[in-house]
């Protein structure tokens, strides 16, 4: 029968209910019936028949579906009852040998607790004593712990003792605090122990960052001081290495004019390396000189508290400042007294640099190094381009330049690049010059002011070798006896002395700073020096007279062509200090310089002898222009200019050279036979005879005599070409009085005649001088006793050459 289930209502209510409520339908018995067979959730028909307010169908539904899992089940239980009897029988007959096996059991169980008890009592001891030993381990480890940290602690308070040498091993032992009270299996056993060490690492570590921060700043602060003196000694090996490069090149220059030379006859000597590598070895040794340990000490210290980068950034600030300090050194002082201190600063502070950023680890960085350096160019240049503008003496542009020209040498070597330094000084090259052209003008001024041009005279030896050896201006190798009387004034050794400080200095400023090829700039201005103040001094000395005697006007001339050898040692001079062979020198060769200056003082002495001759001239009034006899001896004032003439020459010829001679005595000839001519041409002379006219002829032969003897001075050229030239030069003379003295005048008339023995002759003085020529016969009163005879041929002669010669004109 069918077991009631609670909620079953009577038979009654469930027909009145029934018939009430509409039964389920076929399909959602089915959909029902589907999902409890499947065993599928039966939540969605739950809420469905709630959501629809209608449970009741439902429920009857899983009634039915109980119902019928009921009457399966009965019919299952009928089927299988047989089985179940079977079953219950194998049961019952099992129960005996269970029985039998539970007393085994127990009688086993009884007999091993007898004989577990010592057994267990024994485990209880062992688990007692592993107890006690787990935690005497464990008080053991605490204890070797907190021995350990004390121990790191102790190291560390006496590694601060030690000073900030220990404080890298103080932060260590801290450190080593740290990591076991951080990372520890277990925190540590005692809370005052670990308060104790947790305020300590930080205080340390605290206490190393002030002391490492005092110990830097004081290191800031002494490499400050020790820049300067570490530049000034590294700028002074670079004047030391120059030095030692000009000293190997003035050996080489003996042996540099021996060696053969290639087809375009240049040597080449370029044997400075070991001078330039003896430099670097020295200048590298410079930088030894100071200590960066406190730097390295204060950088590692800060790297490991963790503020490596921070430091960096402290460092680069605080080194900035620094150099813009350095460049208020010249704000209180001239530049002329402050640059070396200004220039040795900057030059120590980047050689630390250069040595903090190849050993400092990282400290610095190049772009870093380089944002320094441009701006201590960029203010170095800023501060020479104001200070050379304003500069007006060349010694003080040279001193600067020189010391700027080391600078740049010493940084060089360090790597930095100094094209812009050079740059200022080759910009400012022209002024320097013009400077020191201008000092150079100034003091050839007052050495021509103060000479007397007078031969000098020298009564030592060394006195020789200062004045005439040592610029190459000696006209023999023969040393002469003293004392000795030089043929130049004391103005050509002081020019000569001008001159060469001048290339020197200027050598000076164009191989340390100047830049581009050296002998063709200094030749350049020495071009200038000897062409816009050496020539221009002489010519206005020349052309203002100052009361120059004609002895005087002579010495000068005599110094110029001292000058002129004096140039060609100039140029070798300049050679020899720039390293250029010298036989490229020699066939480079121009023309003399001092031309203008040397043509003007000859001008000048001509001058002046031609005045002097005027003036001896001007005696010719005691000339009797109608003698009745002529002169026996030549006429007073040819005399007085043949003995000043003679004494003239014979003082000439030890100072002036002969060429220069020649040309002064050709040129006073040719103005004496000038002032002849003029004689007959002057008109206070309205007549004059014969006689008068022989009288002149015999002045011509004493001149032409005194210019034949002239010739035999010049040994070295040929002294019949020299004679005709002398006799030349009173040639228009000689061709006026052979004319006067030929019987046959009207010659004159013939071209061929004329060009071949009077082709120096005017026609228009000829006409004058032949109108004023009369014979001695041809008096007043001889007319009277002569009327009626045959009229004389020469008379004839030149009254036809007269006639002819106004109706020529």
């Amino acid at each position: 029968m069918r077991r009631k289930l609670p909620g079953d209502a009577p038979p009654s209510a469930a027909g009145g209910h029934a018939s009430s409520a509409s039964a389920p339908s076929e399909a959602d018995l089915a959909q029902l019936s589907a999902a409890i067979a499947a065993g599928e959730d039966l939540g969605p028909f739950v809420r469905r028949a709630f959501a629809c307010g209608r449970p009741e169908p439902l429920l009857a539904s899983l009634r039915a579906a109980v119902r019928d899992r009921e009457a399966e089940i009965e019919e299952l239980c009928r089927a299988h009852f047989h089985d179940f009897i079977r079953a219950v029988d194998d049961l019952r007959s099992l129960l005996a040998d269970a029985d039998a096996l539970k007393g085994s059991l127990s009688a086993s169980h009884s007999a091993l607790l007898s004989s577990a008890a010592p057994l267990l009592a024994s485990l209880e001891s062992f688990l007692a004593a592993r107890s006690l030993a787990g935690n005497l381990s464990s008080a053991l480890s605490s204890s070797r712990r907190c021995v350990r940290l004390l121990a790191l602690a102790a190291g560390a308070n006496a590694h601060l003792q030690a000073g900030n040498h220990g404080l890298y091993l103080a932060l260590r032992a801290v450190d080593a605090i740290d990591r076991d009270l951080a990372s520890g299996p277990e925190p540590l056993p005692l809370p005052t122990l670990r308060r104790m060490l947790l305020s300590v690492v930080p205080a340390v570590r605290a206490h190393a960052e002030r002391e490492i921060s005092r110990e830097f700043s004081d290191w800031m602060v002494s490499i400050r001081a020790a820049s300067r003196h570490l530049g000034q000694v590294a700028i002074g090996r670079s004047a030391a290495a120059r030095q030692r490069q000009e000293e190997l090149r003035s050996k080489h220059r003996p042996l540099e004019e021996c060696i053969t030379l290639d087809d375009d006859g240049v040597g080449d000597l370029d044997d400075f390396a070991a001078a330039a590598a003896t430099a670097d070895a020295a200048d590298g040794a410079a930088a030894a000189s100071f200590d960066l340990t406190p730097l390295y000490r204060a950088m590692h210290i800060h790297q490991t508290l963790a503020l490596g980068e921070r430091f960096k950034k402290y460092y680069l600030e605080n080194r900035k400042l620094q150099l813009t300090s350095d460049f208020d050194v010249i704000a209180a002082t001239p530049f002329l007294e402050s640059h070396q201190v200004f220039f040795s600063q900057i030059a120590g502070f980047f050689i630390v640099e250069d040595r903090v950023f190849r050993t400092g680890g990282g400290l610095t960085s190049r772009p870093d190094v380089d944002a320094l350096w441009d701006a201590a160019v960029g203010k170095m240049v800023s501060v020479m381009e104001d200070n050379f503008s304003r500069m007006q003496t060349a010694n003080h542009l040279l001193l600067i330049t020189d010391y700027a020209a080391l600078l740049s040498a010493t940084m060089r070597r360090y790597g930095y690049p100094v094209g812009m330094l050079l740059d200022v000084l080759a910009k400012h090259r022209d002024k320097y010059h013009d400077l020191l052209l201008a000092d150079c003008r100034r003091q050839v001024a007052e050495a021509l002011a103060a000479d007397k041009f007078d031969q000098m005279l020298m009564r030592k030896e060394y006195e020789y070798s200062m004045n005439v050896l040592a610029f190459g201006i000696q006209s023999s190798d023969i040393t002469p006896a003293f004392p000795y009387v030089a043929p130049f004034s004391c103005t050509v050794p002081d020019i000569c002395r001008i001159v060469r400080s001048f290339i020197e200095d200027s050598v000076s400023f164009m191989a340390h700073g100047g830049g581009g090829d050296t002998y063709a700039s200094v030749k350049k201005y020495l071009g200038r020096i000897l062409s816009e103040v050496v020539d221009a001094s002489i010519q206005k000395l020349v052309d203002s007279g100052s009361g120059l005697s004609v002895s005087q006007a002579m010495q000068v001339a005599a110094n110029m062509s001292v000058m002129e050898r004096a140039c060609e040692f100039f140029t070798r001079h300049a050679a020899q200090l720039c390293g250029v062979p010298l036989r490229a020198v020699e066939r480079g060769r121009r023309d003399f310089p001092l031309c203008r200056s040397r043509d003007a003082a000859e001008a000048l002495l001509l001058r002046l002898l031609r005045a002097k001759a005027d003036e001896f001239m001007r005696q010719s009034d005691g000339v009797n222009w109608m003698a009745d006899d002529p002169p026996p001896g030549g006429n007073e004032y040819a005399n007085e200019v043949i003995i000043y003439l003679e004494t003239l020459t014979s003082t000439a010829q030890q100072i002036l050279p002969l060429p220069v001679l020649r040309r002064v005595l050709v040129a006073v000839l040719a103005h004496i036979s000038e002032r002849i001519v003029d004689l007959f041409l002057n008109d206070s002379v309205k007549r004059f005879n014969a006689d008068a006219v022989t009288g002149i002829d015999t002045d011509l032969k004493m001149f032409e005599a005194f210019a034949e003897g002239m010739s035999s001075l010049f040994e070295d050229s040929d002294q019949e070409s020299v004679k005709n030239e002398m006799k030349a030069a009173l040639v228009e003379a000689r061709q006026l009085v052979n004319l006067l003295m030929s019987n046959s005048p009207e010659t004159f008339l013939n071209p061929v005649i004329r060009e071949k023995n009077y082709n120096k002759l005017d026609y228009r003085k000829v006409a004058i001088i032949s109108e004023k020529f009369r014979d001695t016969s041809e008096s007043y009163f001889s007319t009277f006793g002569t009327r009626g005879a045959r009229q004389n041929p020469k008379k004839k002669s030149l009254d036809t050459l007269i006639k002819r010669l106004r109706e020529a004109s």
